[in-house]
């Protein structure tokens, strides 16, 4: 929430509950003689100088609320769309394709903190036999990022066993990643140029990051990186060792 929008919260708050406790207190002070709104609007802003930390109380109950009213709302999209989070045939799969575990990431190619996540997701899948990465593929930061994952979503659809190591090449590169730089590491691999620029017309895959941008819209996932483990949403690149303990936690509800 933006901090405009937390001050019209506030305001607005504030508005429906301050007035009425002032009322109260003047309405018995002066035997019920009705106010304007000059002076309740006195009132209320006397009320807030004297105690400014009911703002800092609103905000908190407003945020608090809010995060479990999402909370459920995930809950739900988790449930509903469960098969289109983890078996789209169109997601690139990094681990034991039979894994107990599914971890969802949601990426985009040109994120810094995808980057450095990635070596996150390594070390998780060598300690860890039974889990699997399903990777969504998410261009959100620029017109290049979209040209890159056209050629990845080429790479799955034609040679979904060279995707690992394609996925490992581009997001490990220092440089940029566009078209011609996805484009170049997959011929390096050995991939026909032809046979994916044709893929890459495919409209399965214009219609497959719509389904992205859509659950990621469901999930309120507006960044990169955020990933789905078991029944919960997890923004941001928070590290091997917290992506670890939702990990176990997702092992224990399974079981």
């Amino acid at each position: 929430m933006t901090l405009s929008s937390k001050l019209r919260a506030l305001t607005a708050a504030t508005a429906l509950f301050l007035p009425a406790m002032a009322l109260g207190n003047v309405a018995q002070a002066s035997d019920g003689a009705a106010l304007g709104k000059p002076e309740v609007e006195q009132i209320v802003r006397d009320y807030l100088l004297e105690n400014p930390e009911i703002l800092l109380e609103v905000q908190a109950a407003l945020e608090t609320k809010q995060r479990e009213q999402q909370a459920e709302a995930q809950k739900t999209v988790l449930q509903d769309r469960k098969d289109d989070l983890l078996n789209s045939p169109h997601d690139g799969v990094i681990g034991n394709p039979e894994a107990q575990v599914t971890v969802v990431e949601f990426f985009d190619y040109n994120c810094g903190f995808c980057k450095r996540a990635m070596a996150d997701m390594q070390a998780l899948l060598e300690e860890n036999d039974d889990v699997r990465f399903v990777l969504k593929e998410f261009p959100i930061l620029s017109a290049e990022s979209r040209e890159a994952h056209v050629v990845s979503m080429a790479v799955q659809a034609t040679a979904p066993e060279k995707y690992a190591e394609f996925h490992q090449q581009l997001m490990g590169s220092e440089s940029r990643a566009d078209g011609e730089l996805a484009m170049s590491i997959a011929t390096g691999l050995g991939l026909d140029e032809a046979a994916l620029r044709k893929e890459m017309e495919n409209p399965e895959i214009q219609k497959a990051f719509a389904e992205t941008y859509e659950l990621a819209n469901q999930l309120a996932v507006t960044g990169t990186p955020a990933y789905v483990v078991g029944n919960e949403v997890v923004f941001g690149a928070l590290g091997k060792d917290v992506l670890g303990e939702k990990i176990e936690q997702a092992r224990t509800e399974s079981n």
